[in-house]
């Protein structure tokens, strides 16, 4: 039993992997603006810039519905996170907390949008996710009141957001935002794992990274596709390419699906998944 990305680390790929990152077509997009050096840890700046692209665009697509809706989806491992340590701390810790104002009501409370005040309240909130994915190293994580963004951290996730929304007026719009493989997707094996968005005809993996794709990341949305189709669920039934964003290095990486030979499908089927 293991997710998608620890069955990964358990196999060993053939040489180049199963699907060699070098065959996905780049397309290097250019907005003519450069990063700085970062003084928070590149996860939490990758989710920050994840659940902020998130809820701006739902915010965008839905002016006029309530903003906790959009924080509460956008948010919402954050904000888990946050309830499941409120019941492992000390009642102390928690009031600190309020008295430092990170509690989690008053940091959704004070994102809006992109300025300074919503990008910091958006990195402290998402140091909780730790508590929701992995409780134990949690107690002795970063946690919100030591993670303070400087001036070229809040600038950079700024220009970050901004670009994943750019990439999305071009290639959107999302149909699926967050799918798993219920009915026949998930095995003995592979038992959990979801991915990132679909589109009309691609299935997308973002990845806020200073590198390429690896070809763990490449076998990554290659399991989630045979998994979607295993899954038998309609959204996956016009897929016909595999992409990745990098909002970093502002890349788009595209792969036909047409050109995966069937014995790579069957292999990766039957040793990786194991139907």
């Amino acid at each position: 039993m293991a997710s998608v990305t620890q069955r990964i680390a358990q196999i060993t790929q053939p040489r180049g992997g199963y699907l060699k990152p070098s065959d996905f077509e780049k397309i290097q997009l250019n907005d003519g603006k450069e990063l700085g050096e970062e003084n928070v840890h590149a996860g939490v700046i990758g989710m920050t810039v994840d659940y902020l692209t998130r809820f701006i665009s739902d915010r965008n697509a839905n002016p006029d519905k309530p903003i906790e809706h959009s924080l509460g989806s956008a948010f919402e491992i954050s904000i888990q996170g946050y309830l499941i340590r409120t019941q492992l701390v000390d009642k102390k810790e928690l009031k600190q907390d309020e008295k430092n104002g990170v509690d989690i009501v008053q940091l959704m409370s004070k994102i809006k949008g992109l300025d300074d005040e919503s990008i910091i309240a958006a990195v402290k909130a998402t140091t909780y996710d730790v508590w929701f994915r992995n409780t134990p190293f949690a107690f002795t994580s970063k946690g919100a009141v030591d993670t303070n963004p400087d001036k070229t951290t809040i600038n950079n996730i700024r220009i970050l957001v901004e670009r994943s929304l750019e990439f999305w007026k071009k290639y959107g719009p999302i149909t699926v935002d967050g799918f798993t493989f219920e009915n026949d997707g998930y095995t003995a094996t592979v038992d959990s794992g979801d991915g990132d968005y679909l589109t009309k005809d691609t299935l997308w993996d973002f990845k806020v990274s200073k590198t390429n794709p690896t070809n763990k990341h490449t076998l990554q949305v290659l399991m989630y596709w045979i998994m979607g189709k295993h899954s038998k669920k309609k959204e996956f039934t016009n897929i016909t390419k595999l992409g990745f964003f990098n909002p970093k290095l502002n890349t788009v990486y595209l792969y036909d699906t047409n050109n995966i030979p069937s014995e790579i499908i069957k292999e990766v089927e039957d040793t990786v998944i194991c139907y």
